[in-house]
């Protein structure tokens, strides 16, 4: 009798945590990512290309859907060349959905020498690497909300991707059921409130930060937005579907105050805290499991602009 109650527990502990994204693979898909082979993702390059072909890849390991026609791959016009936003659902128990996102392009390289390439891994591998860990993390459930996974491109040309996939007509089916829309950007890094903590632009505009707090696992936590005056909410991918009225936020770990990283050479895998990453992806996915339809059901207050 004992042994049976053992392996029962033994068995129950392996269903439990075999969900568990680890880190090996939060740390494979950001190096590679913001790896020099992909020489900074920027839009209008083959690197750029193969890091949209990559995602795809990892899409299909996770058995997602096609968010339209027979493709993860949504193309759209750059400059008269065709470039490619990347889009994955998982069906859950409701059509109502959960969107996550991030950007995938970055700034390339500049003709110094030495270190010229701009990997990118905090700005947005990193973003990238979160929303393929939720996937991760889902592979073998049935959430209770329909999950949508978009990698961006174009952000740092003017959120060009999130405008052109936000108006593509072939998704509105998915978009008129999205209760709302995570977007992760720059989450490489430790927050100023220590770890397993983000902070939320536009907090003010709706209750999604205290709806998810509510429920979130582990001490999981989504913080007020310390840098409200610059209007961030307005200046990154979620305002394209902020737009469209559905609830999108953008979600950071990262301090401004110390953030020398930005924009330069050296926001590479060195700088990303990987274990931090790990247990916000897995605090995310548990926190997930416990939200549906009727508990989670985020609204805009009349403080905030849909121009």
């Amino acid at each position: 009798m004992k042994k049976l109650t053992y392996l029962t527990l033994s068995l129950f502990s392996i269903s439990a945590f075999a969900q568990e994204v680890s880190k090996e693979r939060v740390k494979t898909v950001i190096s590679t990512l913001a790896s020099d082979e992909m020489k900074g993702r920027e839009i209008g390059t083959p690197e750029n290309d193969n890091a949209a072909n990559y995602i795809a890849t990892l899409f299909k390991e996770n058995n997602l859907e096609f968010c339209t026609g027979n493709s993860y791959l949504i193309p759209f016009d750059y400059n008269g060349k065709t470039a490619y936003n990347v889009c994955g659902i998982k069906k859950g128990k409701s059509d109502k959905n959960l969107g996550f996102s991030g950007h995938f392009d970055h700034i390339g390289t500049n003709d110094k020498s030495g270190d010229n390439i701009y990997n990118g891994a905090d700005d947005d591998a990193s973003g990238i690497t979160t929303l393929v860990g939720i996937a991760d993390y889902f592979k073998n459930k049935k959430p209770e909300f329909s999950m949508v996974f978009i990698a961006f491109n174009g952000e740092e040309k003017g959120m060009l991707g999130s405008q052109a996939i936000s108006e593509d007509k072939n998704l509105d089916k998915i978009y008129s059921n999205m209760a709302a829309l995570f977007n992760f950007e720059m989450v490489a890094t430790e927050s100023q409130w220590g770890k397993n903590a983000l902070y939320m632009t536009g907090d003010g505009f709706s209750d999604l930060d205290e709806l998810f707090n509510k429920h979130a696992a582990n001490g999981l936590k989504i913080n007020a937005d310390p840098y409200a005056k610059q209007q961030l909410f307005y200046r990154s991918d979620n305002v394209s579907f902020v737009k469209k009225k559905i609830i999108a936020h953008s979600f950071s770990t990262v301090d401004m105050t110390k953030a020398t990283h930005y924009h330069h050479v050296n926001d590479d895998i060195s700088i990303v805290d990987v274990d931090n990453m790990t247990r916000i992806i897995n605090n995310f996915g548990k926190t997930l499991d416990q939200l549906n339809p009727k508990n989670f059901a985020p609204k805009y207050n009349d403080q905030v602009s849909f121009n």
